[in-house]
């Protein structure tokens, strides 16, 4: 009556990989008091009519520790990309030089490093949370397969394999999490 049941565990892992990923983007956009191209991703400007990133506006160079430089490629774009900059929440003031735009990067205080790393925690548990929900399609796929005659032997296996792919999953959040902090505590 059943037919052998087969988990997609190529598909939880994929869907795992995607929170992990997304982790990692948002954990790049936190400043740590060093230069990085990736903390002005999140940043959008209104070019021609539409929002478009940082990087296809013009380009975007890390010349010194605690510098970012945008080279913005259309003249008539550097007040908005200096703008989107200023309204960002980053926390830094654009300082024009023609068409290029130098962002330097102040030194983080006690208290904004602490900020930082609850903001980093708060990320960190989203992923858990969206890795948690993977796990339950899973588990719910499982359920419907045991309802439609799987042994409990082998729901027992399955239920393992996704939560031990669960577990590791979170221990690889949790470890982006510590060296995530660790970044932003180091003076």
């Amino acid at each position: 009556m059943s037919e052998e049941f087969e988990l997609d565990t190529d598909d939880l892992m994929r869907r795992m990989d995607g929170t992990l990923a997304n982790l990692r983007t948002e954990f790049a956009s936190l400043r740590t008091g060093r230069a990085s191209s990736a903390m002005l991703e999140p940043v959008q400007v209104d070019a021609y009519g539409q929002m478009t990133p940082i990087n296809q506006v013009g380009t975007v160079n890390v010349p010194e520790p605690r510098m970012v430089t945008i080279n913005v490629w259309d003249k008539a774009l550097v007040g908005k990309v200096e703008k989107a900059i200023r309204e960002s929440g980053l926390g830094i003031n654009p300082q024009l030089n023609g068409t290029i735009i130098m962002l330097p990067i102040p030194e983080l205080n006690e208290e904004r490093r602490r900020e930082l790393t609850k903001v980093a925690g708060h990320y960190a548990e989203h992923a858990r949370v969206a890795v948690r929900n993977v796990r339950r399609d899973g588990m719910e796929q499982i359920k419907k397969a045991k309802g439609d005659g799987m042994s409990e032997d082998d729901q027992k296996i399955w239920e393992s394999e996704v939560q031990e792919l669960t577990d590791t999953y979170i221990k690889k959040v949790d470890d982006m999490l510590e060296h995530k902090q660790e970044e932003i505590m180091q003076v």
